[in-house]
């Protein structure tokens, strides 16, 4: 073997390997050093992280162990972190897979910290720099040939486990096999969208992210808008997250803003645009008084007690929060997206003019930014839509607002499946499978309450296609009639909706009390048993995403698997509502409580009665409401692809095993209500609920007899005046009360 033939086998063998990667060293115990220690703990990596000292690092991580909103899915996977120093414990390098350097923003410390790891670096490993818009190609020079062909800017957003979009910015000198690597290990292993961007002045995100944060804020100044007034424009009604502008500044730190546009300014000075990335006046004012936002207690907005205040750009001072009035924003809101803003900018009114002073030169921009800081529009367009939460990329918006004049003469930038190239060509989108939504396969068959798919393979997919996926017996005797027609061979159960299921219909049991039709009660309950029952028959998986609550649980764990977004909030409320499990959740949550022993199925019959549900899938494990076995998926736009191997992979599964003989669970049952009953946690009517729910888990023989005793004990229950109440009461207020 000659000496080519060496080297090339050389370079090869290593990115081989990323993707079996299980170890992580970050640099940097700051906000997004320990942000994504702990993301990546949630996947299961071993992580060291390391700091400027011992103190500083645990420091950091402290910080990261109690985050609002949480980075840790459990508590005790923040065991999987230790903590050391640069100083002492740098040699943890030598032992991880990939090496994620997150220290300061500065060009000079990075380098040198990457002075002294390379030499400690295994040749296999893995090595990034995490930064918001330092030149890649700078923090390699200096390097060694292997160092410079796996080295790769990584830039996450925060917080990682929230935010999926990674922008992946390589160097002239990084192997195409290594980038190729890198992105097939994040996609696949560390839950990330990656958008592969190029090595200049704060990326895409950031270069085009801040500019806007910085537009809005200077329209805002211009226009004398309050505020709440542009924060209602631009959430939710322009397709964007609640956070919407000022809310996002806080968020983000008034002195990060202003660190990004310094830096932007002094990297692109001919940019003819950077005049808007001076800082505003009343970003300024903050500044000087030190209300950088959030991690201050107060930038655009203060909370003080439970009121929340908010900054008048005219006089400089705090004030009670004013909910805007603004014309055309309440009707053009119920409009889809796309026609609701074509008809907002034509408006005479604050929304129209904010939006012909914002919006148009955003997507204008945009424009003249693509060739110079991405590799297509696409990218661009997911870099803010993954980025930065937005419904529709600034190319998507100009193709919707096409008929209307934006200045952009180009486009359309999208025509069957194909984009606009920066040559004037249309190319095709590539359309990985593994991100395919449940909405991208082909309709088998519609009906009234669901949707059939084929999802290829052999595997059907059977969408629910209710408001809220919620559950009503209409539904249940439409896929008892599609999964007895015989027709699937392997199945996928999902929803159309936004959540998969938020429970049965409560005015349907409304209705039937109200006529005292307990046996329509009974016999609705009876086919839900049964379609769960079913369910399990034939090789098949639930994918289970925003909401898998009630009866929607129910049905998911009829399946053979569950595979389950990250975060889904997963459980059985029903007690809120008077009621317990009737549809085989009371049953399937004692049987697999089982395993536990006595004390365990109290426990389950105990958040039975509370009618907890969980915060996410890893906590919904934990609390039984998901069997060990069942998946969680870390990163969303995988969920179908991975329902689809799981059904793939299914066999049948029997009626569950119901273990019985002699053991104390009344006892402890009973213990457990009268603790709680003395700690004022439940009341009387709640003590009826667990009485129920007791009995089903104590005094069943069978599974089959549980099923029965279930449903007796939810019919018993919708006779009682306490519980019409408490459903009334939900669907009037949509919150639960205890009486």
């Amino acid at each position: 073997m000659g000496d080519t033939d060496a080297r090339e086998e050389t370079r090869q063998t290593p990115y081989d390997s990323w993707l079996s990667a299980r170890r992580a060293c970050v640099l940097g115990a700051g906000t997004m050093g320990g942000g994504i220690a702990a993301h990546l703990a949630n996947l299961g990596f071993e992580v060291g992280l390391l700091d400027l000292s011992v103190q500083s690092a645990a420091d950091g991580f402290a910080r990261a162990k109690s985050a609002r909103p949480p980075h840790f899915y459990l508590p005790d996977g923040s065991e999987r972190v230790k903590t050391g120093s640069i100083e002492n414990d740098l040699g943890w390098v030598r032992d991880a897979d990939w090496v994620c350097e997150a220290i300061v923003e500065d060009l000079d410390a990075k380098r040198a910290l990457f002075e002294r790891v390379e030499p400690l670096l295994r040749p296999d490993a893995m090595v990034s720099t995490n930064t918001s818009g330092l030149q890649i190609a700078l923090l390699a020079e200096g390097r060694s040939e292997s160092f410079r062909r796996r080295f790769v800017g990584t830039h996450f957003f925060n917080p990682p486990r929230y935010l999926k979009l990674l922008e992946l910015i390589p160097t002239q000198d990084t192997d195409p096999g290594a980038i190729e690597a890198m992105i097939r290990f994040l996609e696949e292993r560390a839950a990330r969208r990656v958008v592969v961007a190029k090595d200049t002045p704060g990326f895409i995100a950031n270069r085009y992210g801040m500019w806007c944060m910085f537009h809005a804020v200077h329209v805002a100044e211009r226009l004398q808008l309050t505020v709440e007034q542009v924060d209602a424009i631009t959430g939710p009604f322009l397709g964007r997250p609640k956070s919407a502008s000022f809310r996002l500044n806080d968020l983000v730190g008034l002195d990060i803003m202003r660190d990004i546009a310094q830096n932007l300014r002094e990297r692109c000075p001919d940019d003819p645009r950077g005049d808007t990335l001076k800082l505003p006046r009343s970003l300024e004012f903050l500044l000087e008084k030190g209300w950088i936002g959030e991690k201050a207690g107060q930038g655009y907005y203060r909370r003080e007690g439970k009121e929340l205040l908010a900054f008048d750009l005219k006089t400089n001072a705090y004030r009670q929060r004013q909910e805007p009035t603004l014309d055309g924003l309440e009707e053009l809101g119920k409009l889809p997206l796309a026609e609701r803003l074509g008809k907002a900018l034509e408006l005479g009114s604050e929304v129209g003019e904010f939006l012909r002073e914002y919006l148009v030169p955003a997507l204008q921009y945009a424009n003249e930014l693509k060739a110079e800081i991405s590799r297509s529009v696409l990218d661009f367009d997911r870099v803010m839509k993954w980025g930065f939460g937005w419904e529709m990329g600034p190319f998507e918006t100009a193709d919707a607002l096409s008929s209307w004049s934006s200045g952009i003469s180009e486009g359309p930038f999208y025509k069957n499946d194909s984009q606009l190239a920066f040559d004037g060509s249309y190319v095709a989108i590539t359309r990985p499978p593994e991100f395919a939504a449940f909405r991208d396969f082909p309709v088998v068959e519609q009906r009234e309450a669901c949707v059939v798919r084929d999802l290829g393979d052999g595997v059907a997919g059977i969408g629910i296609a209710t408001k809220m996926g919620v559950i009503t017996p209409a539904l249940v005797v439409e896929m008892l009639e599609l999964i007895e027609s015989g027709r699937f061979g392997r199945l996928v159960l999902t929803s159309e909706a936004r959540n998969f299921s938020v429970g049965f219909d409560l005015r349907f049991f409304t209705e039937r009390i109200q006529e005292q039709d307990w046996e329509g009660i009974e016999v609705a309950l009876a086919n839900l048993q049964k379609l769960a029952s079913r369910l399990g028959e034939i090789p098949s998986c639930a994918a289970v995403f925003g909401y898998g609550l009630g009866a929607g649980l129910e049905l998911a764990l009829g399946c053979c698997h569950v595979a389950a977004d990250a975060e889904s909030k997963i459980g059985f409320p029903e007690a809120k509502v008077g009621l317990l499990p009737g549809g085989g959740g009371t049953a399937r949550t004692r049987a697999l409580a089982q395993t536990g022993g006595p004390r365990e199925m109290a426990q389950a019959a105990f958040r039975l009665m509370h009618g907890v549900a969980s915060e996410n899938a890893d906590q919904a494990r934990r609390m039984g409401f998901l069997r060990p076995d069942d998946a969680t998926v870390y990163l969303s736009d995988r969920l179908i692809f991975e329902a689809k191997r799981l059904a793939l992979e299914a066999k049948p599964v029997a009626t569950p095993e119901w273990r019985t003989g002699d053991m104390p669970l009344t006892g402890m049952i009973d213990r457990l209500q009268d603790e709680a009953k003395a700690r004022g946690e439940i009341s009387a009517h709640d003590e009826l609920i667990g009485d129920k729910i007791k009995a089903v888990f104590a005094k069943s023989a069978s599974f089959e007899d549980a099923l029965t005793r279930e449903r007796q004990g939810f019919v018993e229950l919708c006779k009682t005046g306490l519980t019409h109440t408490r459903i009334k009461h939900m669907l009037e207020t949509g919150k639960p009360m205890r009486n």
